[in-house]
């Protein structure tokens, strides 16, 4: 009994341990990471688009922040998942919007579990998206206007940046790897192979 309460204390105190450590290189590239995807969202908004189709950047894409530049081993981080999760709740928010507009308490929930279950299915479960199917069913005015056009911008076109960024940012540093799929990882390790001999 006594050996098994120093082996379970020795674990807790390492688990402990780890999770409470600070890295604070790890924090740098998150922070640079978000700052500049979000940035350039919000620089396309701001400065390029005209003020009647000024919607460029969604709250979902704070959310997306956290997993793909902050915990970018997570399934849920994965280019996939991005940009799947996204666009079919964009897709799943629109036409339950298209379906019941004016019903908000059966649009919203149908909108955010149509989303949930649609990632599901095709392996691309990411949870900002059930914010991204939100916004598309409570959202008056400029977005509720869009249609299906919400799901290419800014849905897909933001998320595309994102990517653009999580892959740059997340690779330049030889602790950070991202995607973390194995196939990815081959890819990024035969391009900098190929890189090195050249």
């Amino acid at each position: 009994m006594k050996k098994t309460l120093r082996r379970t204390y020795r674990i807790s105190k390492y688990v402990i341990y780890r999770e409470t450590l600070v890295d604070y290189k790890e924090h740098f590239w998150s922070f640079l990471g978000a700052f500049f995807g979000i940035g350039i969202i919000a620089l396309l908004q701001s400065q390029y688009l005209l003020e009647q189709e000024n919607i460029f950047l969604i709250g979902s894409f704070g959310a997306s922040s956290v997993l793909i530049y902050g915990a970018i081993q997570s399934p849920l981080a994965q280019p996939r998942n991005l940009v799947g999760g996204h666009v079919i709740s964009a897709l799943a928010g629109v036409t339950i919007y298209q379906i019941v507009p004016d019903i908000l308490w059966l649009s919203a929930p149908l909108a955010v579990a149509f989303s949930i279950i649609l990632m599901q299915y095709t392996k691309t479960l990411h949870p900002p998206g059930g914010a991204t199917a939100l916004i598309a069913v409570t959202s008056p005015g400029k977005i509720a206007d869009l249609g299906y056009w919400y799901v290419l911008s800014p849905v897909l076109s933001g998320c595309i940046i994102l990517l653009v960024v999580a892959l740059i940012f997340n690779n330049l540093t030889k602790n950070r790897t991202y995607p973390t799929s194995t196939k990815w990882k081959r890819l990024l390790h035969k391009k900098h192979k190929h890189n090195l001999k050249n």
